[in-house]
């Protein structure tokens, strides 16, 4: 997340890239999400050394580490091809960065995917909620220590927009950065998995018998209507968190004139109040509201902060962004508790995974969606309105991410856990009477 908001930042403001550019080229990392289902396959199928999950961890990590710092001297070739005005050069620079983005999101597909298993595989039934939120919640701190990190380390380029300066600055701090990633990785991971299969329980491709068939898996995933309108949710709930995650910086530097370390760091103050939000709801909460109503709360709360982040563009206090960043990191926090607490409620155990890859699938879509569309929208408002103050241009794109969030309420309104049951239930046994004969 930290790679992507300093990389948008670079791109957009002190390069000049197209915004459709910079969020297409960004959406390729989560277009490449379903090589997910492949590479938990492969590490299923395919030890390495005796192992399943590590070796396919560190080689995922120095492959998306490796791909971080080479992205710099690409973008900033492809400054220059703009700059050259040749076709061919700026075509080939967009396909080379849009392939760099493709290549890495199947990097991080190579090495989250076996991560997962091998949390899956180390822990107990009971165990796997707690390990999943303690997971999230280092996760987001992960996220608040490198915005820190960045912010601190990239202070000497306040100001500086040549990009003589920016590129070796930006080349040293990303390898440093990647070198640190590929450590903590290979650390963190180093010993946690025997060698010795048959001891430590691991599940192989060929060892393991599904309940049900793919094809009878699918058909109770389209039995029920309420299928359709979770993943509509889903979708347009992420698409309302997401939207403005590739013009975010940008706002704070064209708006708020601030500099990038200072927008860095809004990444972190995001983080934080995501955190808080995450265990706000996870031990407060959901166990007193319920999920549904919890859910409700956490996307009326994200509708609150865009409409606050449009409001603080006004007056153009940076103490009033970061105000609402963690305002809006809380509502994060508190809207994806209750909803992985529906993703698991919405799901049947004999085709679990067939029902959390179709979950998953909605949240990489609408997070490619979001890049992809967040500086996309940003161009159409400045064609539209070529004369007007840049807060406009963005303030343009949070109001339609406010309306995705009112849809968002709409569909869960429709959400019936009751019907859903109902429905898969009687598909499952109309499934399994089928393949018993």
């Amino acid at each position: 997340m930290i790679f992507a908001g300093l990389l948008n930042r670079v791109m957009l403001s002190e390069l000049g890239f197209p915004g459709l550019l910079v969020g297409g080229a960004l959406a390729f990392e989560q277009f490449m999400a379903p090589a997910r289902i492949l590479f938990g396959q492969v590490s299923d199928a395919h030890p390495f050394a005796g192992r399943h999950r590590t070796p396919y961890i560190w080689l995922g990590t120095a492959l998306f580490s490796a791909l971080a710092v080479l992205a710099i001297p690409l973008i900033f070739h492809l400054h220059e091809a703009f700059a050259s005005g040749s076709p061919w050069s700026i075509g080939l620079g967009i396909a080379a960065l849009c392939g760099l983005f493709a290549a890495y999101g199947l990097a991080i597909s190579l090495a989250s995917t076996p991560y997962l298993a091998l949390v899956i595989d180390l822990t107990e039934e009971e165990e796997r909620p707690r390990a999943v939120g303690l997971i999230w919640c280092l996760l987001t701190v992960g996220i608040v220590a490198g915005a820190i990190a960045t912010a601190l380390s990239l202070r000497g380029l306040d100001g500086v927009s040549d990009p003589a300066q920016l590129q070796p600055a930006l080349q040293i701090f990303m390898l440093r950065v990647s070198v640190v990633v590929l450590l903590l990785t290979v650390v963190a991971t180093w010993g946690q998995e025997p060698a010795n299969d048959s001891a430590a329980g691991l599940s192989r491709a060929a060892d393991r018998e599904d309940a049900i068939s793919m094809r009878a898996a699918w058909s109770l995933i389209t039995s029920s209507r309420q299928v359709l309108v979770f993943f509509a949710f889903l979708l347009t709930f992420t698409l309302a968190l997401f939207l403005q995650d590739p013009i975010l910086e940008s706002y704070g530097a064209e708006v708020f004139a601030m500099p990038i370390a200072a927008t860095a760091s809004l990444s972190g103050v995001w983080g934080v109040g995501t955190l808080l939000g995450l265990l706000l709801a996870g031990f407060w909460l959901v166990p007193r509201l319920g999920k549904f109503a919890c859910a409700r709360l956490g996307c009326q709360l994200i509708l609150a902060s865009l409409l606050l982040l449009v409001l603080a563009g006004i007056p153009a206090r940076t103490d009033l962004l970061q105000l609402v960043m963690f305002l809006f990191g809380l509502a994060s926090g508190i809207g994806t508790n209750s909803t992985l607490v529906l993703m698991l409620d919405l799901t049947l155990p004999e085709a679990a995974g067939t029902f959390v890859g179709v979950w998953g699938l909605a949240q990489a879509l609408s997070r490619a969606l979001g890049k992809l569309l967040g500086g996309g929208l940003l161009d159409v408002a400045r064609r539209v309105l070529p004369g007007a103050l840049p807060y406009l241009h963005f303030a343009a794109v949070f109001l339609l991410e406010a309306a995705l969030a009112v849809l968002a309420l709409q569909l869960l309104s429709r959400l019936n856990l009751r019907q859903f049951r109902e429905d898969t239930g009687r598909s499952l046994d109309r499934v399994l009477a089928a393949e018993l004969g």
